[in-house]
């Protein structure tokens, strides 16, 4: 089951998640959301147990205890649902012809 865990502080690495968690039951995968530019954490992470009972059990014991000073938000991880829409930047009068001609 994967898990996500939000507010993180920015000192908290992946051996202190899967530390945290692994007092719960079996961890398989840690991974914490770093910015893929500066490469900073984005203060938040997915932890996966193969048990979903271990997985509820860390969920219920972790959700709003602390790490690293900051309270943590455990929960069920969701499945991404991406609304971006697709094609590529706006602009002005996108039905064509006239170059710099805006049509309000």
């Amino acid at each position: 089951m994967n898990i996500y865990v939000g507010n993180l502080s920015s000192q908290t690495a992946e051996a202190d998640l899967r530390k945290a968690f692994e007092g719960f039951g079996e961890v398989a995968q840690v991974s914490i959301i770093k910015d893929k530019f500066s490469g900073e954490p984005k203060g938040f992470g997915f932890v996966e147990m193969p048990t979903k009972e271990h997985a509820q059990a860390a969920i219920t014991g972790l959700n709003g205890k602390e790490l690293n000073g900051r309270s943590m938000n455990v929960n069920e991880a969701r499945p991404r649902t991406d609304n971006r829409s697709g094609g590529g930047g706006g602009g002005y009068n996108r039905g064509g012809g006239g170059g710099n001609r805006r049509s309000w």
